[in-house]
């Protein structure tokens, strides 16, 4: 169904790397979740109210507050999809992230509501009526949650929306909740077993947790989290594919939004070629980043010696000793500075922020290890640190 709502109503639907088709995507999705979790509402409500059964009827209060949830995305991805303005020059794209963290608010507060109800129903059980009509409402009701789940999850990802996303695993975790009441339902009726306070426990639980996930996919975005692997070997994929480019570094990823990102790198070049034909090279790196993964970038040119036998024997010689001193470092910029009592080793270390020693200790390590071999070698080193996460 949602497919073809999606052909309908988006136009160049498969086109999601442009703005306004995702905000297509996620109006649409989002207004379609609202109408179903109203429909949910209505009829959990009634099997909630004929059964007097307080897990029936807060899973019921759970689907209305889903039906919010699914208009606040509604309103973030709106939000979101607004031009950049003079006070806002990235755009408004990070109103998304903002949008799904609110939801995942919600969901927390609705399995603390639903908590405290459960809580009293176990301290004043009151009886719970069995009906038919209760049993095929509930069973149509997680079907359609498993659908939702299904379509938001999909979509989401097609998108690369954290809004959906959390939006799927609140589906995921109605499904759940719905099937436990269902259970008690019927070990009520079956065995007369009267565990609906304890279920209601549980569901709350679930919710709550459910809850603190997806706001956690939310936050991380907003405080900074490195780029996905994929991202990152495309950029490097693409920057390499250029004559003359050997080499790239110190990556930094700026996310203000689905698809308003920005990059700087640096990149490795003969440091004996042409600089105006280097210049014009990166200036095409540059312009294929952006055609190609929709993005701002800024490549910094790092000049290398690449026709040096003793740079190139001394580069090798250093890159050996880092992974002697710990096997997660690397080093980049490298260049020999010659004197007349000794050389200098000027190069970065990137260190992995799993690395647990200080930046000072490592630096020391090394100097000691490499003057310990060669008494008139002494290095400059500058610590990096891996803003993309490997």
């Amino acid at each position: 169904m949602l497919n073809f709502l999606i052909k309908i109503f988006i136009k160049d639907h498969e086109n999601v790397e442009d703005s306004k088709v995702r905000e297509a995507y996620g109006i649409l999705t989002g207004s379609y979740g609202i109408f179903l979790n109203i429909l949910l509402f209505i009829i959990k409500y009634i099997a909630g109210f004929l059964s007097g059964s307080i897990s029936v009827m807060a899973d019921a209060f759970n689907n209305f507050s889903d039906a919010g949830s699914s208009l606040i995305s509604v309103i973030g991805f709106r939000l979101g999809g607004k031009k950049a303005d003079e006070k806002h020059p990235y755009g408004h794209g990070r109103m998304e992230y903002i949008a799904g963290f609110i939801v995942s608010i919600i969901i927390i507060l609705m399995g603390y509501e639903l908590l405290r109800d459960s809580f009293s129903k176990i301290l004043h059980p009151e009886e719970v009526t069995f009906s038919y009509l209760t049993l095929i409402i509930l069973i149509v009701s997680i079907l359609i949650k498993f659908y939702m789940a299904f379509y938001s999850r999909r979509v989401g990802k097609k998108i690369n929306s954290e809004t959906l996303k959390a939006t799927s695993v609140d589906a995921l975790s109605d499904t759940l909740s719905t099937f436990l009441v269902l259970g008690g339902l019927l070990l009520n009726h079956f065995f007369d077993l009267n565990i609906d306070g304890y279920l209601g426990v549980l569901v709350g639980l679930l919710i709550i947790f459910a809850g603190v996930k997806a706001s956690m996919d939310t936050i991380n975005p907003l405080l900074g989290e490195p780029p996905q692997k994929e991202f990152v070997d495309e950029v490097e994929r693409i920057v390499l594919s250029f004559d003359k480019i050997i080499g790239v570094h110190d990556l930094l990823v700026h996310d203000y939004g689905p698809g308003r990102r920005m990059i700087s790198l640096h990149a490795e070049v003969p440091d004996d070629e042409n600089i105006n034909e280097l210049h014009d090279i990166i200036d095409n790196a540059e312009k294929a980043l952006k055609d190609n993964l929709n993005c701002h970038a800024v490549i910094h040119m790092d000049p290398i010696a690449v026709g040096d036998e003793i740079v190139t024997e001394l580069k090798t010689f250093t890159k050996g000793i880092v992974k002697e001193v710990n096997p997660e470092l690397s080093i980049h910029d490298f260049r020999v500075v010659k004197g007349p009592t000794h050389t200098n080793l000027v190069f970065d270390v990137l260190v992995p922020y799993k690395v647990k020693e200080s930046d000072d200790e490592i630096v020391e390590r090394i100097r000691k290890r490499v003057h310990d071999i060669h008494k008139n070698y002494y290095c400059v080193i500058e610590v990096d640190r891996d803003y993309v996460g490997r």
